[in-house]
């Protein structure tokens, strides 16, 4: 499709995402390589991470921004790369306002965010007059860079949706005290933009079309928005769905597929320029339905980008199969962004790293064993096996996938079968020899020039007494065991978590029962889409108890933790800490909890306290040993994949 002067070669368009490569300017070379693999893998169009138009607007201290011909000019390595490879990139330009993580923030009013430690300033009239010309500014920047067009950052609860949510704007100037003034901030910019780089130039503007917080934007106003957006010359709507500090979860991995395409065919069928759908669309051919139904003109992908820089190139030559689909884990993009880490991608650990660590073909074609077929081990021998090497993978297990089987069974977790469908095609189209229901021994790895071990974890049962009449928690995921109605869990850590939402679930749930159990709403009728929420229907009453003081799930992801313990909460399971062990009887748990003897009544006791080694092999055989079988604290597949990769990419 045609935008503007620019014409794309597809409607896919790869979202912004901060990675942390944009904030040092010795790190371009990094970002331009990041950028141009995406480009090679024929995506339509790349949005950057967000630029900041000024230094109030900063993300972080010293974060990146795009405010002098100087930055403008080293740019230009991002674009050449990019269109060196037939793509096409906008630079989006962001002011965090109150979610600037440092003390010069600046707001629509002086109201501090749940998320951040610093109270911005109100800015005064003038001063926001002179921020809605730093965004022109940033933006005619961006095209002396060389990119083909820019995307405005007007959701996700950032500087442009706090000017028009009431909830964040008290304002009673020219810029606030109505719908209307709220709205001036973002039309200024958008037509001052227009205005400085003419008719042709792509201006989108990524606007919020369900707050998802108290003293939201209704419908009516998202709608009046659009319009006048359109009239100050904006050529594509991106669509935004919830603030950063919304209380219902907008992209994880719990989120149903495609929850938010009915949000924008509604935008669609009131706009007059094209509408890009966002959030949680993940394969092909869930962007094709939403482009074929007429519901966006656009569809925007973020995550799967990183997860598969050629997602694109493999749906055009009908290799769906082999695309490596994110399942919205959130560990190692979102998480270690909002840690100050550079992003990366659990299932591939490639990404942000393209210059560094390179699976670059093999000068000696090494004959090499894996042994077991589980994350660690499937990602060794398709590296291998990228690389040039001759790979063999033996797997004692009748199907592949170890920890991977049991983590999909988790409700809101399904989409880790995507990734075993990923291994399986492409163990397939490398011709890797694989042997599954096969126990590798020391006599079947003679002669291998390298063996990788990769035999996993067991879990472990702790020593209490009675502990004969528990189940682990692998054999209640994998099916072997049915528990009764009345279920107490020992150990609360990640594992624990998603057992006790695994035996809670009621499987006649629907995407339906999502949103009331989260109270999303029709905007038409709710502000902002959030309504009371409604009690989950749940199959079984479950305890969850720890040893520790600490809360139950701290441990958990950043940016997905509290939603899981959201769900603990919305399930009614119990959550006891700080609690001993003594045994376990056909009553149930006894325990003691603050020098108290009690006794949790149940049917069942299931064991996740946590997981040891399986390594007689590699103490037997030597060799490479990587994944859980190297480290078996709490199960950690970003660090298996990651450990994988790296060791391949050095052999």
């Amino acid at each position: 499709m045609t935008i503007g002067d620019l014409t794309l070669r597809n409607r896919v368009v790869m979202g912004s995402m901060h990675t942390g490569l944009e904030d040092k300017p010795w790190d371009i070379d990094k970002l331009a390589a990041y950028f141009a693999e995406r480009a090679r893998g024929e995506v339509g169009l790349i949005v950057t991470g967000g630029y900041a138009p000024n230094k109030r607007g900063w993300l972080k201290p010293f974060a990146s921004e795009m405010t002098n011909r100087l930055q403008a000019m080293r740019h230009t390595r991002i674009t050449d790369a990019v269109h060196e490879e037939g793509g096409a990139i906008a630079m989006q330009v962001l002011h965090a306002g109150r979610y600037g993580y440092h003390p010069l923030s600046v707001s629509a009013s002086s109201k501090k965010s749940p998320i951040t430690p610093f109270k911005p300033a109100a800015l005064s009239t003038k001063a926001v007059d002179r921020t809605a010309s730093d965004f022109a500014h940033a933006v005619g920047l961006a095209r002396k860079a060389g990119y083909d067009g820019v995307e405005i950052m007007g959701s996700e609860g950032y500087l442009i949706n706090q000017f028009l949510a009431a909830r964040t704007n008290d304002r009673d100037d020219e810029w606030g005290g109505s719908a209307a003034a709220r709205m001036r901030f973002p039309v200024e910019i958008v037509r001052r933009s227009r205005e400085l780089v003419g008719d042709g130039f792509p201006i989108i503007y990524r606007i919020s079309l369900l707050d998802l917080v108290e003293g939201g934007q209704t419908w009516d106003e998202v709608a009046e928005l659009a319009g006048r957006l359109e009239e100050a010359g904006v050529s594509v709507f991106n669509t935004g769905i919830g603030w950063h500090e919304a209380r219902v979860p907008t992209i994880i991995t719990q989120v149903p597929r495609g929850a938010w395409r009915s949000a924008t065919a509604r935008l669609k069928a009131v706009a007059t320029v094209p509408v890009c759908a966002s959030n949680r669309i993940n394969s092909p051919e869930m962007a094709e339905d939403i482009l074929a139904s007429g519901e966006a003109d656009l569809v925007s992908m973020a995550r799967p980008l990183l997860a598969d820089p050629a997602f694109v190139a493999k749906a055009a030559a009908g290799r769906a199969e082999q695309i490596n689909t994110c399942i919205a884990c959130n560990q190692a993009c979102l998480d270690h962004v909002f840690d100050n880490q550079l992003a990366s991608c659990l299932v591939n650990p490639r990404a942000c790293r393209e210059t560094t660590l390179v699976l670059s073909p093999t000068r000696v074609r090494k004959t090499i064993a894996v042994v077991g077929a589980g994350p660690a081990g499937l990602a060794a021998a398709v590296s291998a096996a990228e690389r040039g090497f001759a790979v063999t993978l033996f797997e004692q297990a009748a199907e592949i996938g170890g920890q991977f089987r049991l983590a999909m069974q988790i409700p809101g977790k399904e989409d880790f079968a995507e990734t075993l469908r990923y291994y399986t095609a492409r163990l397939t189209a490398l011709d890797i020899d694989l042997r599954l229901s096969t126990a590798a021994t020391a006599d079947l790895l003679a002669g291998f020039d390298e063996v990788v071990v990769a035999t996993g974890v067991v879990p472990r049962m702790p020593e209490i007494e009675g502990i004969e009449r528990a189940v682990s928690y692998a054999d209640v995921l994998a099916g072997r065991v049915e528990v009764g109605e009345r279920v107490a869990v020992i150990g609360a850590g990640g594992i624990g978590v998603d057992v006790s939402h695994f035996l809670t679930h009621d499987p006649a749930d629907t995407d339906e029962d999502w949103f009331s159990a989260w109270g999303v709403g029709d905007p038409t009728l709710h502000p902002g889409g959030l309504t009371s929420p409604k009690a989950r229907s749940v199959v079984r009453s479950v305890t969850l108890v720890q040893r520790k003081e600490t809360p139950i799930g701290i441990g958990l992801g950043k940016t997905s933790g509290w939603a899981h313990r959201a769900v603990l909460k919305q399930s009614g399971v119990v959550q006891v800490r700080g609690a001993t062990y003594d045994r376990i009887s056909d009553q149930g748990l006894h325990i003691t909890v603050d020098g108290e003897p009690r006794l949790i009544e149940c049917d069942d006791v299931v064991i996740c306290a946590g997981q040891e080694s399986v390594r007689d092999l590699y103490d037997e055989v030597g060799g490479h040993l990587i994944g859980g079988a190297d480290v078996a604290a709490e199960l950690d597949a970003k660090r298996a994949i990651k450990q994988a990769t790296e060791l391949v990419a050095a052999l």
